[in-house]
């Protein structure tokens, strides 16, 4: 191995050890996200728990127009906080804009489950298969979980990933009972509202 490559391969673990360095040094920014996500779409939740016991008497769209409402709301929400986190300390860092990706991701591909459960119910009149949504949900925020844990070097982050794997198989277990959406906002306390509040803690104060 020639001069040059040595130094190149010096020169990338030293990049990839600064990297690691500043992942377990700059704080998340995503925490506000999380705490929006657990309050929106864990009432949406148990809004529909409310319309699956026989609560509220509404139309066998409701639910649909209830999702969609949350959602919207999500994203006008979201756009807010973004611009709020932009101008926070690190923002702008490596570790925060690979774990900002990775939950963007998530998003994005639940979003692209729910359209496609959705074809499909409307395509086959059988909508059985959107009792599989909840656990896709919290297999995928697992996985963020587990990137975010990783790029940060946090053990209780990797521990947020597992109980939202453990939530997607208990889901799968109250899949044909109401009470899939009781567990439903019960798991989003533990996987995204109370870790949200504790990233919300260790966040710097915005940039005036």
């Amino acid at each position: 191995m020639t001069n040059d490559q040595m130094k190149s391969v010096h020169d990338d673990i030293a990049y990839m050890r600064s990297l690691a360095q500043e992942g377990r040094n700059t704080p998340l920014l995503c925490g506000s996200v999380l705490v929006a996500a657990a309050v929106i779409f864990g009432a949406a939740t148990l809004g529909q728990w409310a319309m699956a016991a026989g609560v509220l008497q509404l139309s066998p769209w409701a639910p649909v127009w209830l999702w969609v409402g949350a959602g919207v709301l999500f994203t006008a929400t979201l756009m807010v906080l973004i611009r709020r986190m932009d101008i926070k300390p690190g923002a702008q860092s490596p570790v925060n804009r690979a774990v900002g990706a990775a939950w963007s991701a998530v998003g994005f591909g639940i979003f692209a489950m729910w359209v496609t459960f959705m074809a499909i119910g409307l395509t086959t009149g059988d909508w059985a298969i959107m009792r599989a949504m909840p656990s896709v949900v919290f297999a995928a925020y697992g996985a963020a979980w587990m990137v975010a844990g990783t790029m940060v070097g946090v053990g209780w982050m990797k521990g947020v990933a597992l109980i939202a794997y453990a939530g997607a198989v208990l889901l799968g277990v109250f899949s044909e009972s109401a009470w899939i959406y009781l567990v439903f906002a019960g798991l989003m306390v533990f996987v995204a509202l109370l870790p949200g509040l504790a990233l919300m803690r260790q966040e710097p104060a915005d940039v005036v």
